[in-house]
């Protein structure tokens, strides 16, 4: 079958030390500090297999170029990768994918009947392959999963014809059946995966909201895209996107936000405190994936707004250092919190019924490509902030 795969050469930066997570030669749980001079081919490799009674063989529909595939496939001035996580090479990318079921094992239970899966079963999955057996998995954060492997990153992805993953992962796409049309359902089911990200970071780690609180995104990548979606749909009185691209601040008032702000052309702070009344915001979202760049403003609208209370949640990764005030924090009992990751909490059938009942997420694919345009699109996105998401579709 036809897959996207990278490879990439094992070389430890000279001042950085192997974990005990880390692998020597396979795997590291901090890609840009051992990957270097990273290349992506189209192959033809053989089709997979189901191997344990519990996997499901899916023929791939459609798949999402994330920001991390990029990150994956570019490198900085010494070659090493840019992405800062687990990653384990040669490896076929791809994660935010939909499909259907072609043959599944005898164990592998479809949670929307708890029956076995049937072949032509509409399905997309997480991409933390959590292990559910360690001390985090069994306290409930699987998205912290001391074992963790993840698709597209350390395990074959979905840039491909056909991937196995284990039923434990999956998730039917038969609620969105009757909303839309079948290629776009399962557009619709490849934005799962990205949405649900984003539904965790404001939902889960960032507390939610009370219906009547305001929010600020700050990124109107597609994780800060689904942000806005979810926090009006939650009740968001105003719904705050700062964003540069004009494509993109114009797809977030497409998906709910009620306003957006160019910080290149306006005063971000100024702003945000004229349309808050001076309140400011509950919740604050970092998805640009520069919070050196955007972490004074941040901190300058906790300090001049009336309100208190606030959380930040910081989704985008990004191996940087930025410094902080603790002041602006303590005084206006603000905090911050980290999220990574989609899994646990109901959160990927509760965005799925989301899309079902209307948030229709497809309205940020940009482009529709093959799998053999994926190499020139993971470099071309890049630099090309006018794509949102490009997608590549099997027939």
């Amino acid at each position: 079958m036809k897959a996207v795969r990278l490879h990439a050469k094992w070389d430890p930066r000279s001042d950085f030390k192997l974990g005990n997570k880390d692998v020597e030669g396979k795997v590291s749980w901090l890609g840009s500090k051992v990957w270097r001079y990273p290349e992506v081919r189209v192959e033809e490799l053989p089709e997979p297999k189901i191997k344990r009674l519990s996997e499901v063989l899916i023929k791939v529909r459609a798949c999402g170029i994330c920001g991390s595939d990029v990150h994956m496939a570019q490198s900085d001035e010494n070659g090493y990768i840019l992405y800062p996580g687990l990653t384990g090479f040669p490896a076929v990318l791809g994660h935010e994918f939909s499909g259907e079921v072609v043959e599944a094992g005898p164990e592998a239970i479809n949670r929307r009947n708890n029956q076995p899966f049937n072949p032509g079963e509409p399905v997309t999955a997480e991409e933390m392959l959590w292990c559910g057996y360690c001390r985090h998995c069994a306290d409930g954060y699987p998205n912290h999963c001391e074992n963790l492997h993840e698709l597209g990153f350390d395990v074959d992805g979905a840039f491909a014809e056909y991937i196995v993953v284990d039923a434990k992962y999956l998730w039917s796409l038969r609620e969105l059946e009757g909303v839309y049309s079948e290629e776009k359902l399962f557009l619709a089911g490849s934005l799962v995966e990205p949405s649900s990200v984003a539904y965790n970071a404001v939902i889960e780690r960032g507390g939610g909201i009370r219906p009547g609180d305001n929010v600020v995104v700050f990124g109107g990548g597609p994780i800060g895209l689904a942000a806005c979606a979810i926090l009006k749909r939650a009740g968001g009185a105003r719904v705050i996107l700062s964003e540069p691209s004009e494509v993109r601040r114009k797809m977030a008032q497409e998906l709910g936000a009620d306003v957006t702000i160019n910080p290149l052309k306006e005063d971000l702070v100024e702003k945000v405190l004229d349309y808050t009344q001076g309140m400011g915001a509950k919740l604050y979202l970092e998805a640009t994936g520069v919070p050196q760049i955007i972490w004074k403003d941040l901190e300058a609208l906790i300090w001049k707004a009336r309100g208190i209370n606030s959380t930040v949640a910081i989704v985008a990764r990004a191996d940087v250092n930025v410094p902080m005030t603790p002041e602006v924090f303590q005084v206006k009992r603000a905090q911050i919190v980290g999220a990574q990751g989609h899994s646990g909490h109901g959160t990927f059938p509760r965005v799925i019924s989301l899309m079902a009942s209307g948030m229709d997420m497809t309205k940020i694919i940009s482009k529709k490509i093959s799998l053999d345009e994926v190499p020139e699109y993971l470099t071309r996105l890049q630099t090309d902030k006018e794509l949102v998401k490009v997608t590549a579709v099997n027939s």
